[in-house]
């Protein structure tokens, strides 16, 4: 098991380039199964997340892989015979195997996928996933952990959803686009990267409009075709170098980005003092000489994201004043807090609420990631700390970040990764 080591105090200056994100490639890659052929994806993160989709496409009997160790074009071969089925063992290691569910249903008429279970930062149950499939006319059976759900031919029909649900929104929309007729799906989830989905989809001759907005329409057609397509920039990597640069003090361009995916990020760090600037496809971080507490609600795109919230709690922790952090999309997702106050970060915890009032500086010490964006903010808090920080369990942090210490470290960080 591997660890981060860090000596904080060095300022980060110079570029860096994000890489494509976890959260569009994962219901892409997903999405391969709905035509025969091979699909090539590019700009496609060396992510575990990745790794643990294409093995569950292999088990299903699908040709996928990653071209080589180096390349960023991961290919999805669907041919002849496949199991439509997703094991616990999998599913277990990563809740996005479900977005299987959809497409298999809408494609071969059946599927068995495991139920994902629980979460460290939360409750994330599927029941709207199981809501859409039953109203496009898929026939649903709990058994043994296990969500089996068929259809001979699935039918267009109103879906509108409680609550917003990403994976949901997506698992229902790769469903809909081989039902019979029309689907309105009301209620959906805004993201970028449902809206990168979709544009996949219709690549691939699917007819979907409103993607994006809260209210999608799919015509269903016959078939599909295999696609290749480049997937967007990581804005939540994107998000998470730029507050490197704020936390350390340096003066960062992190090239490759969407902006207009960013402006609940870049509003708030501009709040905080920061000085950003867009350049050409990037943005530029200009750390100031103080740092102004700033209060963040979490809420759904496009409001500020909750994957940013650890991140800015870690920012917020050497800023001047106290900020108000409200947590209103997990329910657990405060884990760092013990960690970050290890480092010697002053927050305190008020149910779905933190208070946190900026210290002068943090002091290193061994930590210990409970999840994937608590991981990034230790590393971020022990760029700032004086001393030596370790963190510890960063196999969370391989999830969603490609090599992450490796770009800080080439932005000037004394940062490596060692044996634990």
């Amino acid at each position: 098991m591997d660890k981060i080591v860090i000596k904080g105090g060095q300022a980060l200056h110079g570029e860096v380039q994000a890489s494509g994100a976890k959260n569009a490639a994962l219901p892409i890659l997903a999405s391969a199964l709905l035509a025969d052929g091979t699909s090539t994806y590019r700009n496609v993160p060396a992510l575990a997340d990745v790794a643990t989709m294409l093995k569950v496409l292999r088990t299903m009997g699908c040709d996928a892989e990653r071209d080589s160790e180096t390349t960023d074009v991961c290919r999805v071969g669907v041919n002849g015979h496949i199991t439509p089925e997703a094991p616990y063992d999998l599913v277990k290691t990563m809740r996005a195997s479900v977005l299987v569910l959809g497409p298999l249903v809408a494609r071969f008429g059946r599927a068995r996928v495991s139920m994902p279970g629980g979460c460290a930062i939360g409750a994330r149950p599927i029941d709207q996933h199981l809501k859409g499939l039953k109203a496009l006319g898929a026939d649903i059976h709990l058994t043994e952990g296990y969500v089996e759900a068929t259809a001979k031919q699935l039918k267009g029909g109103t879906v509108n959803f409680d609550v917003i649900t990403v994976t949901g929104t997506e698992n229902v929309m790769m469903a809909a686009v081989l039902a019979q007729g029309r689907t309105l799906m009301e209620n959906c989830a805004r993201e970028p990267e449902v809206e990168e989905l979709a544009k996949v989809l219709n690549k691939m001759g699917a007819r979907i409009e409103g993607a994006g907005t809260s209210s999608i329409t799919i015509e269903g057609v016959d078939g599909l075709k295999p696609v290749e397509h480049a997937i967007l920039p990581d804005r939540i990597e994107a998000g998470t170098l730029l507050v490197a640069a704020a936390i350390s003090g340096g003066d960062v361009l992190v090239r490759r980005v969407v902006p207009e995916h960013m402006d609940a990020l870049v509003e708030k760090l501009r709040e905080a003092g920061c000085t950003i600037t867009t350049e050409g496809s990037g943005l530029r971080c200009k750390a100031p000489q103080r740092l102004d507490a700033v209060n963040i609600t979490t809420t759904e795109h496009p409001g500020f994201p909750t994957d940013m919230q650890a991140q800015l709690m870690a920012l917020m922790s050497v800023s001047q004043g106290t900020s108000v952090i409200s947590e209103n999309i997990f329910e657990n997702r405060f884990m760092h807090v013990p960690e970050l106050h290890r480092l010697g970060a002053d927050i305190t915890i008020q149910g779905p609420t933190a208070v946190v009032k900026g210290v002068k500086g943090l002091s290193g010490a061994p930590v210990m990631a409970t999840d994937l964006r608590a991981s990034a903010s230790l590393i971020l808090a022990g760029l700032r700390a004086e001393g030596r920080t370790d963190v510890s369990r960063v196999y969370h942090l391989d999830r969603g970040y490609e090599r992450l210490e490796r770009k800080l470290s080439a932005l000037g960080a004394d940062i490596r990764r060692e044996k634990a």
